[in-house]
């Protein structure tokens, strides 16, 4: 099991999306757990190391967990990806391992994760993608 915490932020029926250097699909920003943090820890800690903006913690909520089979791994292994919103200072921009930041609609499924497309189709159900 991987598991992961991942940041949803949705403006005007998009969803904010990062691609990796040397990666082909697009992933919602987040990451693993450092031993010992919470997940509003690693939510903060992973969206500054990413994209240059500080989470406000006391904005922080739940918005779902979500499972699927890893990209590029051996069957068997699953991703777990456990999301929140939550609102931010800043100006979003490309850091650390990132190479893109894009705002994708639900056309633009075929171009992430398999968890993320999980998620694409929750968001659309609740009305939040389009």
């Amino acid at each position: 099991m991987i598991d992961k915490i991942a940041w949803l932020h949705l403006v005007d029926d998009r969803i904010l999306s990062t691609r990796s250097r040397g990666k082909s699909v697009f992933y919602l920003p987040g990451g693993k757990r450092e031993p010992g943090e919470s997940d509003t820890e690693t939510l903060i800690r992973e969206i500054r190391e990413e994209l240059t903006v500080e989470i406000t913690p006391a904005s922080v909520a739940p918005a779902g967990v979500f499972e699927a089979q890893a990209d590029g791994h051996a069957a068997g292994l699953v991703v777990r990806m456990t999301c929140y919103t939550a609102e931010f200072s800043g100006t979003l921009a490309a850091s650390s391992e990132i190479e893109e930041v894009a705002w994708l609609g639900y056309e633009d499924r075929d171009r992430v994760s398999a968890v993320d497309k999980i998620i694409f189709d929750h968001l659309r159900e609740t009305g939040l993608l389009r």
